[in-house]
């Protein structure tokens, strides 16, 4: 019965599965900030993961390898999307070294928590109950998170304070800058419509019939905004619910 309270949170503990009647089926995420040093650091994770495997006697199906930051969301790290979309084809449990390397984001991890996608994390300690088990990871992830804006803070100090003694901050080429972010805005905002969009439908699935009512709808459910942000407002959701819309006619044109 634990087991099975343990696969319906989608948290599978480290430890020998001694009541599993077939062998589990896996799928290896492996996660880079930074290129550098990136054989040690895969090296690291890829043992831990080997480990995993023979205590549960599972099968391997394949090894997914990103270089990107924890802090993003899925929608951000295409290689993440890859793994979940192979674990719900096969019904195999996602396998992450340690929870840093899934994810710093706690909105992610909440939604991932919620979904049917099955994980594990092979230093996770087994508590012994999902609701301390979800609790203590959301906590993990919530200091983690905490760290990455503190760094950001820092950061954001030393440049102000490098300006502030005359050096030069910003691309040397401005126009050229702002055509690239521009791109990079537009393919960020469909991303995000992507992600969001089925959300705001099954939020008026249930009754959420109003712009007003969907935005306290994605806030109750600790859904951020494209800034990051926690608080939804109608014409935001307008414009998200446009775009998401423009995007489904677009896909369904391409598929005729």
């Amino acid at each position: 019965m634990h087991l099975m309270q343990m696969e319906h949170l989608g948290i599978v503990s480290l430890g020998e599965n001694k009541m599993a009647k077939h062998k589990l089926k896996i799928i290896s995420y492996l996660r880079l900030s930074k290129a550098g040093k990136a054989q040690l650091g895969l090296d690291v994770q890829r043992d831990m993961v080997k480990q995993y495997t023979q205590s549960h006697q599972a099968k391997l199906l394949e090894e997914y390898i990103e270089i990107e930051s924890g802090r993003r969301s899925d929608r951000r790290r295409p290689v993440l999307r890859q793994a979940l979309e192979h674990c719900k084809r096969e019904g195999a449990i996602l396998v992450v070294a340690k929870i840093d390397r899934l994810t710093r984001n706690l909105s992610f991890l909440t939604r991932l928590l919620e979904s049917d996608v099955r994980f594990s994390v092979c230093d996770f300690p087994e508590l012994g109950d999902p609701a301390k088990n979800k609790l203590h990871l959301q906590l993990m992830v919530a200091f983690a998170e905490f760290e990455v804006e503190t760094i950001r803070t820092r950061t954001r100090a030393a440049l102000q304070a490098k300006k502030r003694k005359g050096a030069i901050l910003g691309t040397p080429n401005p126009q050229a800058g702002a055509k690239k972010g521009g791109r990079w805005a537009r393919q960020n905002a469909n991303e995000f419509a992507r992600e969001v969009g089925p959300i705001m439908d099954e939020l008026e699935q249930y009754g959420c019939d109003t712009l007003v009512k969907i935005a306290k709808g994605l806030q109750a459910r600790g859904i951020k905004t494209a800034r990051e942000g926690t608080m939804w407002h109608a014409s935001t959701v307008k414009n998200v619910k446009l775009r998401w819309q423009k995007l489904q006619k677009q896909d369904a044109k391409k598929a005729s």
